[in-house]
């Protein structure tokens, strides 16, 4: 099971998320995708696999994962504050594999319906969700 972890800006949500996972699910091979080499360089130390950063990297690899995580706005272009281009999201929205997003009401993207969550918690059901993913995959 290949799962990429999407991130950027300074790497905090992808850092959460690959820790979890790994700790989660040690099996599995997470490749980080950071819009900028800070947000690879944290996913890496926070026990990815692999990584890399850019554009190319995430339109690349964006079709050979069975699952992309991170925050909603990974599948908006130009959110980040413009560091996820346009792109970027057709890579990730147009990929085959199974979408898990974070929904932060950030990026002008506002989710209907989602309560205040912590981050922790946000990240404790995105992993719940991937490990039900992994089960059908």
């Amino acid at each position: 099971m290949r799962i990429a972890v999407v991130d950027g800006q300074g790497g905090g949500i992808g850092k959460a998320l690959v820790e979890k996972l790994k700790q989660e699910l040690p099996d599995i091979h997470v490749i980080a995708l950071g819009t900028n080499a800070l947000a690879t360089s944290l996913m890496l130390k926070a026990g990815a696999n692999e990584g890399a950063s850019g554009e190319n990297a995430i339109v690349f690899n964006a079709p050979r994962v069975q699952i992309i995580a991170g925050g909603i706005g990974i599948i908006g272009a130009n959110s980040m504050l413009g560091e996820l281009t346009p792109l970027m999201a057709k890579a990730i929205s147009e990929s085959p594999a199974r979408k898990v997003l974070i929904p932060f009401n950030r990026c002008h993207l506002h989710v209907v319906g989602v309560k205040p969550v912590s981050l922790p918690e946000l990240v404790e059901e995105a992993v719940s969700c991937i490990k039900q993913l992994c089960g059908e995959v």
